[in-house]
């Protein structure tokens, strides 16, 4: 017998990478819970953490248009790229993996002394040319650290060595740029709102800088490495004084070789971590006002998920307004107590037993919804067992 109730459910799964988007496992999720409460008030709200797959969120999540664009790639070879656009909104969704990013490069031609971000303005500049108002740029997966000089060489800044002459914009010229010139910057680019969307935490410089951190995965050798630091303690000081800028030590700064550095100097960027951005664009908060239980799901859920993974931002965001949430994972690990502290109230597996991999993949959407079933029906079983507590208490 199905459990008529007056239930207002919020389901706000991340997609379970390598089986099944947020949306298809939104629509699984729900489909399990109607059973449950076939009269519940349903709200479906996909989320994500951000930075790679930045596009296919805006387009999956929020119906953004998909334009397509041939600009400079990493080492310069044209490639094609793409934006999300929304065009009511006015918002652009620039995702730099796809147009300066370390995938577009074979393994011999990675070198971020020699690659470029030149492709990220470009897209940027195309977007400004539909009239945006709002660029979200998603960093990570770079192949270069040029510190954003390519992306604002496509915007118009213009960067001098000692004689005035203009530098190529690569990562070994950051340390003979002597001045910034900004005469030919985009006019549009002062009255649009940036938000870079970023998931770590390093500097522009030093020890955890991205030079040290990221260069060697990009294909630095340790003297290019120190080409680079060198250049880009010259950009920051190049910023202090052409700019009046100083991000060198924001927490951020280093993402994208540099490229959160640039965002925030020359477009006066914001840096936003991931899942948050995405819950604000989704509306969240909209969605839980007046809800009785958050569901959210991942495919593992663990330790690492605290660190600003999707699921951790959604019951955070439940626990503020005093809701339940509880999440399903594919798998689930260690180190649940932090989860618990941000929100997280449970964690259930979505496997009803011992389940091969490729079996649980092939079966998600059906694991998804007989998991939400049993979770909403013990909800409001313990929902009736503190109402029939109270009668009895009153008699």
């Amino acid at each position: 017998m199905h459990l008529h109730s007056p239930l207002t459910l919020v389901i706000a799964p991340n997609a379970l990478k390598g089986s099944c988007s947020a949306r298809a496992a939104a629509a699984a999720l729900a489909e399990g819970a109607r059973r449950a409460a076939p009269a519940a008030d349903i709200r479906q709200v996909p989320v994500a953490d951000g930075g790679d797959g930045l596009l296919e969120i805006a387009c999956a999540t929020l119906g953004a248009e998909r334009h397509e664009r041939r600009v400079t790639g990493p080492a310069f070879s044209p490639v094609d790229a793409a934006f999300a656009w929304l065009p009511r909104e006015r918002t652009a969704f620039i995702e730099m993996a796809l147009a300066s990013g370390l995938a577009l490069l074979a393994p011999a031609q990675r070198d971020p002394t020699a690659t470029t971000t030149l492709g990220t303005g470009e897209l940027m500049r195309e977007a400004l040319a539909l009239g945006a108002e709002t660029l979200i740029v998603g960093l990570g997966g770079s192949a270069t650290n040029d510190g954003g000089i390519g992306m604002a060489s496509a915007l118009g800044y213009r960067f001098l060595d000692a004689q005035g002459q203009p530098l190529r914009p690569v990562g070994a010229a950051l340390a003979r740029i002597a001045r910034i010139d900004r005469i030919g910057v985009d006019p549009q680019l002062p009255g649009v709102r940036v938000q870079a969307v970023c998931d770590v935490e390093n500097p522009l410089t030093g020890t955890t800088g991205a030079a040290a951190i990221y260069g060697p995965q990009k294909g630095a050798t340790p003297a290019s490495v120190a080409c680079l630091e060198a250049g880009l303690r010259q950009l920051a000081e190049r910023l202090r004084q052409d700019l009046a800028s100083d991000p060198e030590t924001v927490p951020g700064a280093g993402a994208a070789g540099g490229l959160g550095a640039g965002l925030m100097a020359f477009c006066a960027a914001e840096l936003r971590p991931g899942a948050e951005l995405v819950l604000e664009l989704v509306g969240l908060e909209h969605a839980l006002e007046g809800a009785d239980l958050v569901l959210t799901a991942e495919g593992r859920i663990d330790a690492q998920t605290a660190s600003g993974k999707a699921p951790a931002a959604v019951a955070a965001h439940a626990r503020r307004h005093g809701i339940p949430c509880i999440g399903i994972g594919g798998g689930v690990g260690e180190g649940l107590d932090a989860l618990h502290g941000l929100g997280l109230d449970a964690v259930f597996s979505l496997c009803p037993g011992p389940i091969e991999l490729a079996e649980a993949e092939r079966r998600v959407s059906e694991l998804l919804a007989n998991s939400a079933e049993q979770v909403v029906r013990a909800f409001l079983a313990g929902r009736g067992g503190a109402r029939k507590a109270r009668s009895r208490g009153s008699h």
